[in-house]
């Protein structure tokens, strides 16, 4: 049994991946699922699509040769299901929504700085608590069965491995229970004050555990197959680029965007608006980072193909970006469902600015990528206030692929960019974490020097022309936010 299976369940597709010993992708198989949008502003998914599209590309991959499994899922996304049957009362509210903006604005001034100081997180929707609060309010009957003990809580990991072990494992990680607004960070725990301002019983609440662990084995399968490693998407991509030490920053281009720097030991709260949060556990240590989140990354391509169908596919807007004409400056802020870090801000929706009548396909294609990398800017900004001294950042996700968002991003940060060989690192973080807890890959110091280079992007562009784009993009920010 020489593989082992990295499962990436994204907001938008799941995936599976087959790790050789070498911890170099073998097969892989991925199957996009629908996004369910039933108000703006709201984003769903169906669990049960979820869970068959991730049968389905594990089927395909082929598991005959599979030591163990890691996970990797998108985070904060909520479901809430039936002990006895497994089935979901309602559809996974995803981590986008913000139906429960209003409700966070009537807790900040009470709760808000206990809310940092317990879990290093923002009072916000992004996080698990109030969307767990929405579903036990807004489902008949889901209060009375919550308090007899009938219902369990999750994110995505917690739901599929309660699935594979036939129920027999309500677990997550530490990673993933960091985000969801309910876990004590520093005394590692579910929070009782905050589960009971949440209304949400301790009995839904999985068992939290290191991210190299037992999770149980899964059973739907020709054979069992233990659990081993699970981490939230972006702390997984953490693992995946080997930042292990203290001051490296990862940044991953997904649906969203996410930056993550390594803290070490030591819990930084952030004074710019960042959240401080778990990058991973091992042998019952966390280790810290600062992250800043982006709600919109490479989704903002998705809508130019899906929403407003100006290109077919993907790889279509660096032409288009190339073909732009350079005398137009146009800024698009995909607030679809607000702004992440470092505003905050439910409320906004996103906006175009600097339209002329010479503005087009090219144009518009042009300022959907090149926002990724002044949000990245922004993200950058308020970790240099936080006393982060990198000089260069690592990249991955589908985004990195793209030479000329990548050499923009370099150009915008004035930093260096660097991209590693193996882009995948989300679920090759996942893998890493599986194999180590059987044995399978060596310790973190090892892992971290087959991290190898495939492209360092310096900066070209003249400071002075990347500060007057990054003051326009400020300007359109304070224009939308004001």
């Amino acid at each position: 049994m020489t593989y082992i299976l990295a499962i990436d369940q994204g907001t938008t597709s799941s995936r599976a991946i087959l790790f050789d010993q070498d911890l170099k992708p073998q097969a892989q198989a991925q199957q996009e699922f629908g996004q369910i949008f039933p108000k703006s502003g709201w984003v769903e998914h169906d669990p049960e699509e979820i869970w068959q599209s991730t049968l389905d590309v594990c089927t395909e991959v082929g598991l005959d040769q599979v030591a163990a499994i890691g996970i990797t899922n998108q985070r904060e996304t909520t479901v809430i299901w039936d002990r006895h049957t497994g089935h979901a009362i309602f559809n996974a509210i995803v981590w986008q929504d913000r139906r429960t903006g209003e409700y966070c604005d009537s807790l900040r001034d009470e709760w808000q700085e206990k809310i940092a100081d317990k879990t290093g997180l923002l009072l916000d929707s992004y996080f698990s608590a109030t969307k767990v609060n929405w579903i036990l309010d807004h489902v008949e009957g889901a209060r009375t069965r919550a308090d007899a003990g009938d219902l369990l809580f999750g994110t995505i990991d917690s739901f599929l491995i309660w699935r594979m072990t036939g129920g027999a494992s309500h677990v997550t990680d530490a990673t993933n229970a960091a985000r969801t607004m309910l876990y004590n960070i520093h005394d590692g725990c579910w929070d009782n004050a905050l589960l009971e301002l949440f209304g949400i019983p301790e009995s839904m609440m999985p068992q939290v555990l290191d991210s190299a662990a037992d999770f149980g084995t899964t059973t739907i399968f020709d054979r069992p197959i233990p659990i081993t490693g699970v981490a939230g998407d972006q702390q997984a991509a953490t693992v995946g680029q080997a930042c292990f030490r203290p001051g490296m920053m990862k940044s991953t281009y997904g649906t969203g965007c996410f930056a993550l720097m390594n803290t070490g030991d030591t819990p930084v709260k952030s004074n710019n608006r960042l959240l401080t949060t778990i990058a991973y556990q091992l042998n019952g240590k966390p280790t810290y980072a600062l992250e800043g989140s982006i709600f919109i990354a490479g989704a903002v391509v998705q809508w130019l193909r899906d929403g407003i169908q100006i290109i077919e596919n993907a790889a279509e807007t660096t032409d288009m970006a190339l073909a732009a004409n350079p005398e137009e400056q146009v800024y698009f802020i995909p607030a679809f469902t607000g702004l992440g870090a470092p505003y905050w801000r439910a409320d906004v929706r996103g906006a175009l600015f600097g339209l002329t009548r010479n503005t087009g396909r090219a144009e518009i294609a042009k300022a959907a990528l090149e926002s990724v990398a002044f949000q990245t800017r922004d993200l950058w900004d308020a970790m240099q206030k936080d006393g982060a001294t990198s000089a260069s950042v690592r990249v991955d996700g589908g985004m990195a692929n793209s030479d000329w968002t990548m050499q923009n991003l370099a150009d915008i940060l004035g930093v260096d960019v660097d991209r590693p060989t193996v882009t995948e690192t989300t679920a090759m973080g996942a893998a890493y974490l599986a194999g180590l807890f059987i044995g399978h890959y060596p310790e973190p110091d090892e892992f971290a020097k087959s991290w190898a280079l495939d492209r360092r992007f310096s900066p070209e562009m003249p400071a002075s022309d990347a500060a007057a784009r990054v003051a326009g993009w400020n300007d359109a920010i304070a224009r939308l936010t004001n």
